[in-house]
């Protein structure tokens, strides 16, 4: 099971979508397609500061469609507390949204599929898959 990363969603809605994402994605049975409240939330700030009605439709197409939105809930925050101060502790911290999204998938044990696999891998137990490359 999967959940998508900002990045990697926001590779589907582009005028020209890479095809092997695509066709990677189509092999994913949609209950199995996960995103996060985090995600969502970022994709929205994006259209927002774009002011594009067009975009807004297209992120709200996508969320409605095949993906679960998983929220930030208890679950995540046990995770998210230790994490964090594991992080800052070893020097290595990691961005609020970020931390917030691999709490979500380490909590729930799904593999995180973004683009930006070099922020995550320093997450002991975090499965980063990077779809992008």
């Amino acid at each position: 099971m999967y959940c998508f990363d900002t990045d990697v969603l926001s590779a589907t809605i582009r005028r020209d979508p890479s095809l092997p994402l695509i066709r990677r994605l189509a092999q994913v049975p949609p209950t199995d397609q996960f995103t996060t409240s985090i995600t969502m939330g970022e994709l929205l700030y994006g259209a927002a500061r774009r002011d594009s009605q067009r975009l807004n439709a297209q992120i709200r197409d996508l969320l409605r469609g095949a993906l679960t939105i998983l929220p930030f809930d208890e679950a995540a925050a046990e995770v998210y507390g230790p994490l964090r101060a594991r992080l800052e502790s070893d020097g290595e911290p990691l961005a609020e949204p970020d931390l917030r999204i691999a709490a979500i998938a380490l909590s729930r044990d799904l593999t995180l599929v973004t683009g930006n696999s070099r922020h995550f891998d320093r997450i002991r137990d975090l499965t980063v898959e990077n779809w992008l490359n």
